[in-house]
Order: C-alpha cells, then sequence, then structure tokens
C-alpha cells in the first residue's frame, strides 16, 4: 500500500477499535429487537442515535421511508456509500443477521470518515444509508426510486454473512457473490361464499383455487431448471368449515439467474393461477411487488477487496462464478451504480444457514461481531481506494457499465 494508505488502514483500525463497545452494543440491540420491513423503529432509532452520539448530522426518516436515515461526511470528490440493512423475518427473527450487515456498514462508514478527517487535504464523501425491508419489501427499489444513489455514485458497499460451512477451510468468504433475480406477487381468488352444508353448489370455492394453484405449482417445479426457485404460501385461506371461502390469497417468489428468465418462468406460473381459478369457477387477479434484479459483480471492487483483506491475513475469494439462489435488492442497486456485494461466513450449527433458526443463534455470537468489524475495515479500505485512486474508480465504473 502507498504510504497514504497505511496511514488511512491505521485511522481506520484505531476508529474502529475505539468504538467497538459502542457497536456491540447496537448490534445486540438490533438483534434483540427484531422487527418487520418499514417496521424498524428500534432499529431506525439506536443506529441514528449512535451516529448522532459521534457527531454526525443524520437525517431520519429519509427519503420519504419511516425507517430510513442517511448521514454523510466530506466534501467534493467522488461519492460512496454504505448500505444498512436491519429488518427480520417473521416468526425466526434475525436468521438473516441483518444486525451484522447494518453493523459492518455503519463501522465502515465510520472508519472511512475518521480516515477523511485525518486527512483534510484529500477530497471524497462517505454516506451511511439506511435500507429497510430488504426480505422482499423492497427497500433499495424504493430508495433508487426517490433519487438515493445518485448516477455519479462511485460505489455502493454492503456485505452479508453466511454460514462458514459453506466455505472451504480457511477462507473467510467471497468477495463477489453472484445472486439471482427473485420476481414477486400475490396472488388473490375471488370466489362465492355459500352454507358448505346447507347448499354448497351455490357456492364458488377460492381454498379449492388456491390449492389447485399450489399443486399445479409444485408439479411445474419438476420441469424447470436446477438454478431456478419457485416458492409459496396461502396467506388467506378462509375463516370457517361450514363456509365455504369467497377469497383466498398467496405469495409466490420466482427466481431465476436474470430478469428475463424469471418472467418467462413466471408466465408459466400464472398459467397455473389462471388454471386454478378457471377450474373452480373462480377469477383471479395480482398484486404485485418489486422486482428483485440478479446481483451483478463489479470485478475491480471485488479484487480490490480481497487485495486488501489479504493484507490483514484474511482470504477471501475474488468471485463466485456460480450464482447463489437467493436474491437481495442490492441487485437493483447493482445495475444503477457500481456495487460492492461480499460475503463473509460466521460460526454456527453445522448444517445451519441463513432464513433457519439457528442461524439467528449464529448472529447474536460475538465471535460473529468480530468477523463482521474484521470485514468492516475491509470495506473502509475499499472506500478509501474508491475515493483516491483513480485506477480503482475508473475501473469500477468500467466494469459497471461493461458488465452482463
Amino acid at each position: 500500500m502507498a504510504e497514504t494508505d497505511n496511514a488511512a488502514f491505521e485511522h481506520v483500525r484505531e476508529a474502529i477499535q475505539k468504538r467497538s463497545d459502542a457497536l456491540w452494543a447496537m448490534n445486540t440491540t438490533i438483534h434483540s429487537h427484531p422487527e418487520l420491513g418499514y417496521q424498524e423503529t428500534v432499529a431506525h432509532d439506536t443506529i441514528t442515535q449512535a451516529l448522532e452520539g459521534t457527531g454526525f448530522q443524520v437525517t431520519r426518516h429519509a427519503y420519504g421511508l419511516a425507517t430510513s436515515f442517511e448521514a454523510e461526511y466530506g466534501s467534493g470528490g467522488r461519492l460512496v456509500i454504505f448500505c444498512a440493512e436491519y429488518d427480520a423475518l417473521p416468526d425466526i427473527g434475525h436468521a438473516c443477521g441483518h444486525n451484522l450487515i447494518a453493523t459492518s456498514s455503519v463501522t465502515g462508514f465510520l472508519a472511512l470518515a475518521a480516515a477523511l478527517k485525518a486527512a483534510p487535504n484529500v477530497e471524497g464523501r462517505v454516506r451511511i444509508l439506511g435500507t429497510p425491508a430488504e426480505e422482499g419489501g423492497g427497500g433499495k427499489v424504493k430508495l433508487l426510486e426517490a433519487g438515493a444513489f445518485p448516477d455519479d455514485t462511485a460505489a455502493a458497499i454492503m456485505m452479508h454473512p453466511t454460514s462458514a460451512h459453506v466455505l472451504p477451510p480457511h477462507i473467510r468468504g467471497i468477495a463477489g457473490v453472484k445472486f439471482v433475480a427473485s420476481l414477486k406477487l400475490r396472488v388473490q381468488f375471488h370466489g362465492r361464499t355459500a352454507h358448505a352444508g346447507g347448499a354448497p353448489w351455490k357456492g364458488r370455492n377460492a381454498l379449492d383455487a388456491a390449492v389447485a394453484a399450489y399443486t399445479g405449482v409444485s408439479m411445474l417445479r419438476q420441469q424447470i431448471h436446477p438454478d431456478e426457485r419457485i416458492h409459496g404460501v396461502i396467506e388467506e385461506g378462509g375463516a370457517s368449515p361450514n363456509v365455504i371461502p369467497a377469497y383466498t390469497r398467496m405469495n409466490y417468489y420466482i427466481r431465476s439467474p436474470t430478469v428475463q428468465r424469471g418472467e418467462e418462468l413466471l408466465a408459466r406460473v400464472k398459467a397455473c393461477f389462471e388454471a386454478a381459478a378457471t377450474s373452480t369457477g373462480c377469477t383471479v387477479d395480482y398484486i404485485n411487488a418489486p422486482t428483485y434484479k440478479n446481483l451483478r459483480i463489479n470485478n475491480t471492487l471485488s479484487n480490490e477487496y480481497a487485495k486488501l483483506m489479504a493484507q490483514q491475513g484474511v482470504t477471501f475469494v475474488p468471485r463466485s462464478e456460480e450464482p447463489f439462489t437467493f436474491s437481495t435488492d442490492m441487485g437493483n442497486v447493482s445495475f444503477s451504480v457500481p456495487s460492492f456485494h461480499g460475503a463473509y461466513g460466521i460460526p454456527g450449527s453445522h448444517g445451519a444457514l441463513p432464513h433457519q433458526p439457528d442461524f439467528r443463534l449464529a448472529a447474536e455470537l460475538r465471535e460473529s461481531f468480530d468477523i463482521a468489524l474484521s470485514c468492516a475495515e475491509g470495506m473502509a479500505m475499499l472506500g478509501w481506494r474508491v475515493l483516491t485512486d483513480d485506477a480503482v474508480a475508473d475501473g469500477a465504473r468500467e466494469d459497471f457499465v461493461s458488465s452482463d
């Protein structure tokens, strides 16, 4: 590293060590108060109070979203944005480790701001952006629409925990991760109510439509590509056995490596819904949710992060060649500005993966927090390199423009 990079690294590490206890308290509070998307009031208030306590002016409820926030440091130069997620899952809480995502992004922001403060002649801006409702709510999609990611953003940065046991021995994580696209919709069947015992022939059973649709989609799964997924639940299925349900609602996710392939698969899935409606005499309509685009890898940013972590003695694979069948609204960001979305392993019971109860337990461990802070050092230094090295910033922009 250049001498200025060495000095920046020392300021980054010092800032993280200085705030470690406060960051642990923030992380623990978020984990112990799991909140669903757009309802993350404890997380919002905890993070914004922590930022204000270190002297930053924070915009609460940013961009018209009640649980978003924004703070920035620096002037002129390029802009780096750290994305913080903090929503949880129904019933199983922080089983996706978003408390660690928030912690690493806040840490990266604070550490890079400290390096900029110590180098007043260096131009550049670093921003922390609260991005609610990643778990299906499309918070980043709404933030994109509201202008939270300007076109000239040099890099948007975040990292996600996963289970250490899925990684090769001695590998901490993957710098550049491929995720697939996800198309989401709620399906509403409308029938006609009737007394199930007295005059069932007068009814049109919307629950039968939902069951037929579920069965049809389940059979369709046999005929799809291995890198595609279809999964859904019945959210409303009726209220009483002796009343034929006039209304049911299902919620489905359709995942495929690209949005184009996802739309092709969605057309096949909708054929199952339409057939179910026809066969039961019901009607069907849809409530669409934001589409999550596939996550694109920026080679310059991923390679740079792997190099920076190697200087700490930590090994990251620069990129994944095959996509993981997960999805994120960070994929949409990666189509709008140069983006970095890495993954790192945390300890936990063998077999535990995100969205399982055991992963929630892994996400609250002090060791997992320490790993998140170690990765945040690299995130801060990646931001520093983007702000101060033209070759890195230009390479990231070129990769963004040319990425498929």
